[in-house]
């Protein structure tokens, strides 16, 4: 298998926790529709993006129990189960392992705090960037809070959405065909990304095709894991989510809650990035 970016993070977790990563079970698994949660047996927690939109088959019990065939027998399973199914065909086996190595992560960063890079709680790691007024900026995924702040900014950008309905109506203007895709992110400055990139195989695409000086940022829970593999990319800075409450993060996430229930409560955003 080609290296990429989880190959590569998974590979750096077994060496970083050696004998201690083989006997972790996931105690607990939330899927809920904004997001996927898990529990270690250690404490730790995880957090992914629930890829709902990646999954046509789910209109129909029987085609859906393809897509997640171990549900109800998930808890108490190694976490080496879901490391091997992330490379699985199906988005949610992908959610599900991307979620165990945020917690494999934070596992890690509580036995051995990093040393080249930071991590910070709180905040958002495009707070101290002012975009030059000449600057040629693209956003990955409808990120909300980015847009409405480069809307404000009163020039001109590019949003990179597959879904162009999830976009307001003043907003279109500043949508990309997916023809142009290329050329957009081959020419930006700054490029936002989501981490939901992660799930459907894109982020090293895209990281490969921006410039050398351009400013990187992978955002969302999904993308809070070791950043090094991100840093070999030009990534600039990670900012994700951190799980502070794990069996109240997963209550809410089965009760189909969002960042709006969570945050500040079960869980903190945190920067992630190079000293």
């Amino acid at each position: 298998m080609a290296q990429n970016i989880l190959t590569e993070t998974i590979d750096q977790l077994y060496t970083l926790l050696g004998d201690e990563i083989n006997s972790l079970t996931v105690e607990r698994v939330s899927i809920g529709i904004f997001y996927t949660g898990v529990k270690l047996s250690n404490g730790e927690g995880g957090l992914c993006f629930t890829p709902i939109k990646s999954i046509p088959e789910a209109v129909c019990c029987p085609s859906s129990a393809r897509v997640m065939p171990a549900s109800g027998k998930l808890a108490g399973r190694n976490i080496s189960y879901f490391l091997e199914n992330l490379f699985a065909e199906s988005p949610m086996k992908k959610a599900l392992g991307i979620a165990v190595v945020n917690a494999l992560s934070s596992t890690y960063w509580h036995l051995e705090p990093p040393k080249d890079y930071t991590i910070n709680i709180g905040g958002d790691p495009l707070d101290d960037v002012c975009f030059p007024d000449d600057a040629n900026v693209a956003v990955i995924g409808a990120l909300v809070p980015y847009i409405k702040r480069l809307k404000k900014r009163g020039k001109p950008f590019s949003i990179l959405e597959l879904d162009a309905r999830t976009l307001k109506p003043d907003e279109i203007k500043y949508h990309v065909p997916p023809e142009k895709t290329d050329e957009v992110i081959a020419s930006a400055d700054y490029l936002i990304s989501t981490g939901t990139t992660l799930i459907n195989n894109t982020l090293d695409d895209i990281l490969a095709k921006t410039k050398k000086d351009c400013k990187v940022f992978v955002v969302g829970p999904t993308a809070t894991m070791l950043p090094d593999a991100f840093f070999r990319r030009n990534v600039t800075a990670l900012g994700g989510t951190a799980v502070t409450k794990p069996d109240a993060l997963l209550d809410i996430l089965a009760e189909a809650g969002s960042g709006y229930h969570f945050y500040g409560k079960s869980a903190e955003k945190v920067v992630i990035k190079k000293n």
